[in-house]
């Protein structure tokens, strides 16, 4: 192990180009994360921002709430359902918004939340005719006290604050009450409008210690399957696209591991042919081919930590380097921490591609070919 070691700081030119390599791969490994961990988070900060534990559609809607109608009637009977304490309507409308003096195709992407329970539990519903905006507005020119002008009718709505981390299917979101809402929706949606009354969804909170799961089914046995009752949580995770965007990243990912095994495989194969003459000296006067092999896999830990030390720091200057709202970059501890122990895993894996060599190396016959 102090060989290995030694090695790696008195030559640290032989480890040069895999841990270029490493870095690189590193760097994007850490890059597709967070570009992951982004893209979700602008898909499913809404929902998660909701103030409740269960999220109530009718059947047919697939968890959607465009396709979603919950009439007073089915309402009534989730509130009955036990463990429900409080339910509250919620729908959503999706559509463009121009800010003053701005051109006809100068559109912001929206999604209008009209609903009777503020997002988060700190805030307050803003009067009628006004609207919280998601932060992410703030780098579009969204002021507080600005006037949008919502869809082709061009409903006017005042900003009056701020939330953060609410974006919806990757448009930043506007909070306001069902008032607003449905005025805005008859302007711009009217094959859409709703009867009086009449939502998307519920959101639903629940009696301290009831547990969101359970609830959840017995809202649906109660209403005779005609609502499909989600946690917040599952929700938020089976929302268009979400899982969609996280399968295919995976798959990127796991193809760069796989990428990173290959290269630490390769490497040390050769450092290992090279190194042929030096373990048969090493097997000649004592040392076991587990320590040998030992020493392979502590210098494949070493330069990968080194190497996902460097990609980490570029990752994190990347993020602060984009700017916010641009794309959806989201460089976290977590992800740094796990892109580490992938590559980590993948170091030790691909060093056992060298293990049958270092067991075959014969002390007489390697020393014999290196003299």
């Amino acid at each position: 192990m102090k060989l290995a070691l030694r090695e790696l700081r008195r030559q640290p030119g032989r480890f040069a180009a895999a841990g270029m390599i490493l870095t690189l791969i590193a760097l994007l490994l850490m890059f597709l994360g967070g570009l992951l961990d982004g893209l979700i988070r602008s898909s499913t900060g809404a929902v998660r921002a909701l103030d409740a534990d269960v999220l109530v559609f009718s059947s047919s809607a697939e968890n959607a709430f465009l396709r979603s109608r919950v009439e007073p009637a089915l309402r009534a009977t989730v509130d009955a359902v036990d463990g429900v304490e409080q339910t509250a309507g919620i729908g959503v409308l999706q559509l463009g918004a121009r800010m003053p003096d701005s051109g006809p195709r100068e559109l912001l992407d929206i999604a209008l939340f009209g609903t009777e329970l503020p997002p988060r539990s700190d805030g307050a519903l803003p009067a009628e005719g006004e609207v919280l905006a998601d932060e992410s507005l703030r780098q579009r020119g969204v002021t507080e006290g600005m006037v949008l002008e919502l869809g082709p009718g061009r409903s006017p709505v005042t900003v009056v604050g701020f939330t953060t981390d609410t974006s919806y299917l990757g448009q930043a979101a506007l909070w306001t009450g069902p008032q607003t809402w449905r005025e805005v929706l008859g302007e711009n949606r009217p094959d859409q409008l709703l009867g009086p009354d009449v939502f998307q969804a519920l959101l639903v909170r629940l009696t301290p210690g009831s547990d969101a799961a359970a609830v959840a089914e017995r809202i649906d046995e109660a209403t005779g399957a005609a609502t499909a009752s989600l946690t917040v949580v599952a929700a938020a995770d089976t929302l268009p696209g979400v899982q969609e965007q996280q399968a295919t990243f995976n798959q990127i990912i796991g193809v760069t591991v796989t990428i990173a095994i290959v290269v630490v495989a390769l490497f040390f194969a050769l450092l290992t042919i090279e190194r042929a003459g030096l373990y048969g000296v090493l097997k000649a006067i004592g040392a076991e081919s587990r320590s040998l092999f030992g020493g392979l896999v502590l210098q494949a830990v070493v330069l990968t930590t080194l190497s996902c030390s460097i990609a980490a720091v570029a990752a994190v200057g990347l993020d602060l380097a984009i700017p916010p709202g641009s794309v959806p970059l989201r460089i976290s501890a977590l992800r740094l921490i796990t892109s580490l122990v992938y590559l980590l895993v993948a170091a030790v894996v691909g060093c056992a591609f060298s293990l049958r060599r270092v067991l075959r190396v014969d002390p007489a016959s390697a020393i014999g070919s290196s003299s």
